[in-house]
C-alpha cells in the first residue's frame, strides 16, 4: 500500500477532532489545555486502516484563527484533505481561509465532510449543502463528495471510510528518488530513548543508523530508531508519517520548522525567487517591501516581499517576486509556500519556489524577469542550464543543482550529460562536480583578449604579458580554476600562446621600426663589448643619447629574447660573457671545491662593484651556495 496522509481543515468547533476520535478512537487533543478549553491548539496525529486495507496517517489541525500557523504546518505534508463543515453553522471564515491555504499548497485531492448532522433537520441540511456547492465552485473540491456524518451517532462514518478508500486510488504515489527531507512538526522526549522528532517525509527515504543533520542549523545526529504508524521499521520513505529517535541530541536543539536531511544536501538561504499568487479575497493591493510571515514546510519566518517589476500587486494578480527573510530557511525548487500579513495576521497569498538559493536582485531589470520566467517554464535540461549560467564565474556544484532543480538523481545526470555533450557547460572542478556555462567562459575569453590587446598596444616590444599580471586585471570573482581552464582552452584553440610565464595573443608579433632596430643593435653591441663590466642602464641611455622610455622597451625585448640577463636592478649583462664566466666557475669549483671573493675577482677581471652582484646572481640561480666568505658548487648544480 502506498503511504497517504489525510489532513483535516475547517473552522473552529466544527467537529474535526471529534470526527477523528469517532473514526480511530484516538483523541488528538493531547494537551491538558486543549482538553480543558475544548479547542485544538496544536497538531494532532492518528492513523486509520480503511476497509480496503489502505493505511492512512491523519493530521488533525486547529481551526481557531489564532492558530492558523499551526494549521499551515500540518497541512504542508498532506496528500488529501477532509474539509470539515458543521451542519449547524455552514461555511465560516476559517473554512474559507483553510480552503485558500490548501489551494496555495497545491493540494489536489479531498472531500467535504458535513458534521453535526444530528443537530439539524433535513431542510436545513439541504440549504447547507447548497451553500457548500457554491463555496467549492472553481476550487480543487468542486465535484468532490460531500459526506454527511455524526460523530455522536456514528451515522455516515462507514460511507466516509468508503469515500476515503475511493479517493486514495486517485492519489499518486510519492517518489522516493529525491533528497531526503523531513520537516519537523513535533519534538518530545521519551524515557529511555531520548529526543524524538516527528513529521511527514516530503521526499526521499531514510534508513536506520544513517547520519542526519538538522537544518538550517548544522547540528548532526544519528538515526537511533524509526517508527511509522507506531511500528518500528528499518526504512521510511516519502509520504510516511515518521518518528525518528535521534542519538546524542537534546530536545532543546530541535524545534518545529527545522528540517531533518542528510548532511551536505540542503543549503540554508535568506532569499528565494518565487511565483506568487496574491489572493483575490484581499481587500487592497500589496506594496513592494511589505513585511510578511513566510510559511514553508512546518516553519514560519518573518521577511519582506520584493516586487521586482511593479510597485504594488492587486488582489487576484500573480507575479514573479523575491522573498527576503530575517532568518535562514532550507527550500528546494517547487516547494509550496504561504504568506500571511504581519499585522493583523491573515493569509494573503502563496505559490511555489523557483530558485531556493537566490541572489539579491535589483528591481526593474528586464534580464532578471526574463531569467525568472525561464525558471518558471523551462524543461528539466534547460532549467539546469539556466542555473549554471546564472551562477556566473563561480559555477554551480552538483549539490546546488539538486536543490535548485529538485530533479531525481537520474534526471539530473541525464541533463548534465546532454549539456556537456553539446558543450553548453564545462566541468570546472571534477572533484566537487562544479560546472560553468559556456556563455560565462566566452565572456571571460573576451575579457582576456581585451586585456592582452591593450597590453600589446602599450608594450609593443614585449613578447607577452605575465600570467599573474593578467589574472590581477580580471574581476575578483574569477577563481584560479576558471582562469586556468579558460587559458588552456584558448591555448588549445590557438587564440593564446604561452611561453614560460608569459601569455600573448596568437596574432601578436614583436616588430621593430627602423629606428628601433638601430637602437637594438647599438645596445647589443655596447653590452657585448663591455663584457663583465657593463654600464648601468641609465649610463647606457646617457652614452647613446637615448629616450629613456623607448630604450626601456628595447631593453625588455632583449631580456625576453634572452640576449641580456638581469643581474640586479639597472644592471644587465650580455648572455655570452655571462655564460662563459659560468662555465669557468663550474670548472674551477669542480676542481678546487670552493672559491673566495678575491679569487673570483681575478677570474672575472672586473671591479668589486660587479663582482659582488655576480656572486649573488649565481647564488640566486642555485648554481652556488655561500659558506662563510667562500662559495661552493651546489650539489644539484654539480651533478
Amino acid at each position: 500500500m502506498k503511504p497517504i496522509i489525510l489532513g483535516t481543515a475547517g473552522h473552529i468547533d466544527h467537529g474535526k477532532t471529534s470526527l477523528i476520535k469517532a473514526l480511530t478512537g484516538v483523541n488528538t487533543d493531547r494537551l491538558k489545555e486543549e482538553q480543558l478549553r475544548g479547542i485544538t491548539i496544536e497538531l494532532g496525529f492518528a492513523d486509520l486502516t480503511l476497509p480496503s486495507g489502505q493505511r492512512l496517517g491523519i493530521v488533525d489541525v486547529p481551526g481557531h484563527e489564532k492558530f492558523v500557523k499551526n494549521m499551515v504546518a500540518g497541512a504542508t505534508g498532506i496528500d488529501m484533505v477532509a474539509m470539515i463543515i458543521a451542519a449547524d453553522e455552514g461555511v465560516m471564515p476559517q473554512t474559507r481561509e483553510h480552503m485558500e491555504i490548501c489551494s496555495l499548497l497545491d493540494i489536489k485531492h479531498g472531500l467535504v465532510v458535513l458534521t453535526k448532522i444530528d443537530l439539524v433537520d433535513e431542510e436545513w441540511l439541504e440549504l447547507v449543502k447548497d451553500d457548500i456547492e457554491q463555496f467549492v465552485r472553481g476550487s480543487f473540491l468542486e465535484g468532490a463528495p460531500v459526506i454527511p456524518v455524526s460523530a455522536v451517532t456514528g451515522e455516515g462514518l462507514d460511507r466516509f471510510k468508503e469515500a476515503l478508500d475511493s479517493l486514495c486510488t486517485q492519489v499518486p504515489e510519492r517518489s522516493s528518488a529525491g533528497l531526503f527531507r523531513l520537516p519537523v512538526d513535533r519534538v518530545f522526549t521519551m524515557r529511555g530513548f531520548g529526543t524524538v522528532i516527528t513529521g511527514t517525509l516530503s521526499s526521499g527515504k531514510i534508513k536506520l543508523g544513517e547520519t542526519v543533520r538538522i537544518y538550517p542549523a548544522s547540528t548532526t545526529s544519528k538515526v537511533r530508531g524509526l517508527q511509522v504508524h507506531g511500528q518500528s521499521v528499518e526504512e521510511s520513505a516519502a509520504g510516511m508519517r515518521t518518528a525518528i529517535n535521534l542519538q546524542g541530541i537534546d530536545k532543546s536543539e530541535v524545534s518545529r520548522g527545522q528540517v531533518v536531511a542528510l548532511p551536505d544536501t540542503l543549503i540554508p538561504t535568506y532569499m528565494a525567487d518565487v511565483e506568487l499568487l496574491f489572493l483575490a479575497s484581499n481587500a487592497k493591493a500589496i506594496k513592494n517591501r511589505t513585511r510578511i510571515r513566510f510559511h514553508s514546510g512546518t516553519g514560519e519566518v518573518l521577511g519582506n516581499l520584493i516586487l521586482l517589476d511593479t510597485e504594488e500587486l492587486a488582489p487576484g494578480d500573480r507575479a514573479l517576486a523575491q522573498i527576503r527573510l530575517e532568518k535562514p530557511v532550507v527550500l528546494v525548487r517547487d516547494d509550496r509556500f504561504v504568506i500571511r500579513s504581519y499585522s493583523p495576521v491573515r493569509t494573503i497569498g502563496g505559490g511555489r519556489v523557483l530558485n531556493p538559493v537566490a541572489l539579491k536582485h535589483k528591481r526593474f531589470r528586464a534580464e532578471v524577469i526574463d531569467q525568472l520566467r525561464r525558471l518558471a517554464g523551462d524543461t528539466e535540461t534547460d532549467l539546469v542550464a539556466v542555473h549554471i549560467e546564472s551562477s556566473g564565474w563561480a559555477g554551480c556544484s552538483l549539490t546546488q543543482l539538486r536543490v535548485m532543480t529538485n530533479q531525481s538523481p537520474k534526471a539530473l545526470e541525464q541533463s548534465l550529460a546532454g549539456l556537456l555533450s553539446k558543450k553548453t557547460i564545462l566541468v570546472l572542478d571534477r572533484e566537487s562536480r562544479r560546472y560553468v556555462h559556456s556563455a560565462n567562459v566566452n565572456r571571460l575569453e573576451a575579457l582576456i583578449r581585451d586585456h592582452l590587446s591593450e597590453y600589446h598596444r602599450n608594450h609593443r616590444l614585449r613578447s607577452g604579458m605575465p600570467k599573474e599580471e593578467l589574472k590581477s586585471k580580471l574581476p575578483d570573482a574569477i577563481g584560479q580554476r576558471l582562469f586556468t581552464l579558460v587559458l588552456n582552452k584558448m591555448i588549445k584553440a590557438g587564440t593564446l600562446v604561452q611561453e614560460d610565464e608569459l601569455v600573448r595573443l596568437g596574432t601578436h608579433k614583436v616588430t621593430l621600426a627602423a629606428d628601433q632596430k638601430k637602437l637594438r643593435a647599438a645596445m647589443v653591441e655596447l653590452y657585448l663589448e663591455s663584457g663583465l663590466m657593463p654600464p648601468y642602464f641609465k649610463e647606457v641611455c646617457n652614452k647613446l643619447q637615448l629616450d629613456r622610455q623607448q630604450a626601456r622597451q628595447v631593453l625588455e625585448l632583449l631580456l625576453s629574447e634572452g640576449v641580456l640577463v638581469k643581474v640586479k636592478n639597472d644592471l644587465y649583462f650580455h648572455r655570452q660573457p655571462l655564460e662563459k664566466l659560468k662555465q669557468n666557475l663550474v670548472k674551477f669549483l669542480t676542481e678546487h671545491k670552493e672559491i673566495d671573493t678575491g679569487r673570483f675577482k681575478d677570474m672575472t677581471g672586473a671591479s668589486r662593484k660587479f663582482v659582488i652582484p655576480l656572486l649573488e646572481y649565481f647564488d640566486s640561480c642555485q648554481l652556488t651556495i655561500r659558506v662563510g666568505d667562500s662559495r661552493r658548487l651546489r650539489k644539484k648544480a654539480g651533478q
